[in-house]
């Protein structure tokens, strides 16, 4: 499998976002609404507060991606509560305030066997409210294909000129399947060996309501047995 540490990862799935007049219930890449489960229903639990985390999406992870993993699809959750009460951690991922759970596969985090729970919103206008009201909302995605730039790491890019240091620096406000991550603040890979980038999220290029901080950005990453992911996020 490539690896962002070991090997050039030159292609990526650019995620253009196209929201639902109804829910999606098929096993495919999408954003908000329910989770379709192909396996029995796993909903991650908030460690602080026992709750349902937040549903983000779900990916396919399929062959044509770059993805080499017996599972079939990767669900990404984080612990936000509905009243809007903090809860620190979310950003941290071995902080139990987030999980990516793989189907097949088994999950490192708390779960419940729920089918439904809290999703992806938007901030609307209603008629009468002074205030943006929360709508839940749901997305479909199409994917384009597109070459990505090798990983290049913090420490390489310092050594190189302003120049090529720019050169070799990705996109950061892009929502993308593989490729190479493009961190916000330092290198931050979140397991000990070689991994994959699964998933990059902007928060400000998003259309729905996500907390990652200050305009932070968010990352999905599988090991390289590919039975095992993890989130994070990163902020200015």
């Amino acid at each position: 499998m490539k690896t962002t540490k070991e090997a050039a990862m030159p292609k990526k799935q650019v995620i253009e976002f196209n929201e639902a007049n109804s829910p999606i219930t098929e096993p495919v890449t999408k954003f908000g609404g329910q989770p379709v489960w192909i396996d029995e229903p796993a909903w991650p639990l908030s460690k602080e507060t026992g709750n349902q985390m937040r549903f983000i999406g779900q990916v396919e992870l399929r062959e044509e991606y770059g993805f080499t993993t017996p599972a079939k699809m990767a669900y990404l959750f984080m612990t936000e509560e509905e009243d809007d009460s903090f809860i620190d951690g979310t950003y941290e991922p071995d902080g139990g305030e987030n999980a990516v759970v793989l189907q097949p596969g088994t999950s490192r985090t708390p779960t419940a066997n729920k089918t439904d729970g809290p999703t992806l919103f938007k901030m609307v206008q209603v008629e009468g409210k002074d205030r943006l009201q929360k709508q839940t909302c749901e997305f479909a995605v199409k994917l384009v294909e597109s070459d990505d730039i090798e990983f290049v790491t913090e420490d390489e890019r310092f050594k190189m000129s302003e120049e090529d240091a720019e050169a070799a620096t990705g996109k950061l406000d892009e929502n993308k399947i593989g490729g190479s991550p493009v961190f916000m603040q330092g290198d931050e890979f979140p397991f000990e060996g070689p991994c994959q980038l699964l998933l990059q999220l902007d928060s400000c290029s998003v259309p729905f309501s996500i907390n990652f901080g200050d305009a932070g950005v968010g990352y999905a990453f599988l090991n390289e047995a590919g039975d095992e992911a993890k989130f994070l996020w990163q902020c200015g």
